[in-house]
């Protein structure tokens, strides 16, 4: 590798400090580095948080210092440019970043001289179609962990019918429901009571949030499929609310008669590996021993 881009979460590098030093570090060994300047017109949550149109396509790698929430913006960032990601832990739980920024120095002449590896984590394309007011656009975009259906409101359900290819799944009546993909199933996906998957296996997961039913359990669907959320009604009298969330970013509004519609992207995310640290030794390490 010999063209880097580093993005940095500015919050967890203050001023830049440690991204310019690996800038600096880059270009004594011969290498090409550039730090990703912020979007100036980020004004929703869901707007890129890096000004992508100053990335060059032939980057080889990008440098992501931050926390799993950082490499899953830069993820959606750079969707369409096709750059392999590896992640610097500067947060807490760093499940999705391979190196720690105590030891990152080793790893960058791990990767001058190629040794590593590449894991393809597939994506979710989702689109957010508003039946009711069919003037309003609506939002189009990927996720590498989930897509959320979260009601909005005080102390109220949300009612949900799945479908899967057109064919009615089950209607959940609950405050939201969790589309995931293998990736993102350590996540809120778990939190919920879904399962863990192995990232190689190519699955969508459908968990419920707080289901109002004792028999509402996990559905995994192929990649193939298409899946359907539409917005029903709890009550007669008045209409159904809810936030549509694409890997942490509120993206819309909706409500009763509503319809999400999620797909597998053709989009993937590339995951840099410079370790033998397996899935499962990552599970075990930041999960089952519970830290945090």
């Amino acid at each position: 590798m010999d063209k880097f881009l580093i993005v940095t979460n500015t919050d967890k590098d203050v001023n830049y400090e440690v991204s310019k030093t690996i800038k600096e570090y880059m270009e004594s060994k011969g290498k090409t580095c550039v730090i990703a300047t912020e979007a100036e017109n980020h004004v929703n949550e869901y707007d890129p948080y890096i000004d992508v149109s100053q990335v060059e396509d032939d980057v080889d790698c990008a440098l992501v210092l931050g926390g799993d929430g950082t490499i899953i913006q830069a993820a959606n960032d750079l969707v369409y440019k096709d750059i392999p990601l590896l992640g610097i832990n500067f947060g807490t739980l760093g499940f999705l970043a391979e190196v720690e920024k105590t030891n990152m120095i080793g790893v960058f002449e791990q990767l001058f001289r190629g040794e590593y590896k590449k894991d393809t984590r597939m994506m979710l394309k989702g689109k957010v179609n508003h039946v009711k007011n069919a003037t309003q656009v609506g939002y189009q975009g990927h996720a590498l962990n989930d897509i959320v259906i979260s009601k909005r409101g005080l102390c109220r359900i949300i009612t949900v019918k799945v479908y899967v290819n057109d064919q009615l799944v089950d209607t959940y009546r609950c405050d939201g429901l969790i589309v995931s993909t293998p990736t993102g199933s350590t996540g809120y996906n778990l939190s919920a009571g879904g399962p863990i998957v192995f990232p190689e296996i190519e699955a969508i997961m459908v968990t419920a949030i707080c289901p109002h039913t004792l028999n509402n359990r996990c559905i995994i669907v192929s990649p193939k499929d298409t899946l359907v959320l539409e917005i029903g009604k709890s009550k007669t009298s008045v209409e159904d609310e809810a936030n549509v969330i694409f890997d942490g970013r509120l993206t819309s509004n909706v409500e009763s008669g509503d319809r999400i519609e999620i797909i597998r992207a053709k989009e993937v995310t590339e995951i840099v590996k410079v370790t033998d640290t397996t899935f499962f030794d990552v599970v075990r390490e930041k999960i089952l021993k519970g830290r945090c």
